[in-house]
């Protein structure tokens, strides 16, 4: 509902002229920098499955390119709908198609958002040593705290150590039970230790987040006022973007008008900024929908056998 409620803000507010400009912007759009960011992003989904075999491997399970594929996809569908719910359904995915354990598979997705936690925070540091300036006056003015993500984090992360400590000591029947997860949950976790190709693991959440701003950065050549954008400015945008996508569903309402804000700050005018956003959110939202979906469809169908 936020996010609607910010489409219709939007664009309420822009007079009929701005309209028509955003309009003419997304339309006017070269398509074949559309198509390569599309690329790229189908390559980072690859990836990101192929990369989950590395963690599964060392717990004693070998699933197929294709259901790991799917699984990731059909998580990211979900994540469209209620955030975060991507991850309970591509370990209950891999669990009902491969026979992983939701518990261990579910502790091998967390290990990786760790991983992608760490390839972030890197990637903030290096955006701020860029636009170190213009990124803080950004944040400032609207209120934005970047590291809010990362405290709630290690927050969360402490709150569970408290708890898994109470549950250990506890005989109650429930707790046996929670206990009993929350073992396969550690072991799925710890699997990134036991990991034997460390070095290609760690290639391919390089690979990944390459992929993440590529098909960002691309998309800066569909519209004539963002093709002089340096890297320094589009990589502020694409962590302005990071952060925003998280605020709502999918990022719907917030992205555009997040990219609308941070780009007018390197003298693109607002229309433009907002037409680049609409572009990059509204292509891989489509492909999220379209191979998600497809996803769904065909997973109980080349695993009929099973």
């Amino acid at each position: 509902m936020l996010g609607v409620f910010l489409i219709w803000y939007s664009l309420s507010s822009a007079t009929a002229e701005e309209r028509q400009e955003l309009w003419r912007n997304i339309v006017l759009a070269d398509s074949k920098w559309i198509w390569l960011s599309v690329l790229f992003g189908i390559l980072s989904h690859l990836s990101r499955a192929y990369r989950w075999k590395y963690l599964l491997e060392p717990l004693g399970y070998y699933p197929r390119l294709a259901n790991s594929f799917m699984a990731v996809m059909a998580g990211y569908l979900a994540n469209m709908g209620i955030p975060r719910s991507g991850e309970v359904l591509r370990g209950a995915t891999i669990t009902t198609y491969e026979k992983v354990p939701f518990e261990k598979a579910f502790g091998t997705i967390v290990s990786e958002r760790i991983a992608d936690l760490v390839m972030l925070l890197l990637i903030v540091i290096f955006s701020l040593l860029l636009q170190t300036d213009t990124i803080l006056s950004y944040f400032n003015d609207e209120n934005i705290n970047p590291f809010w993500s990362f405290g709630i984090f290690f927050i969360l992360v402490l709150l569970g150590i408290i708890a898994l400590r109470i549950i250990k000591s506890s005989d109650w029947p429930i707790f046996i039970k929670v206990r009993n997860f929350a073992r396969g949950l550690l072991e799925g976790m710890r699997s990134i230790l036991k990991m034997r190709q460390k070095g290609a693991f760690i290639f391919h959440t390089v690979f990944i987040w390459l992929m993440y701003v590529l098909m960002f950065y691309v998309v800066k050549f569909t519209i004539p006022e963002t093709v002089s954008l340096s890297w320094a400015a589009v990589m502020a945008a694409f962590i302005v973007g990071t952060f925003a996508i998280s605020t709502t569903s999918g990022g719907i309402g917030v992205y555009p008008v997040a990219m609308g804000a941070v780009l007018l700050l390197f003298g693109i005018n607002q229309q433009a900024g907002e037409a680049f956003g609409w572009i990059v959110w509204g292509s891989q939202t489509l492909l999220t929908l379209v191979l998600g979906g497809l996803s769904l469809i065909f997973l109980p169908i080349i695993n009929r056998k099973k």
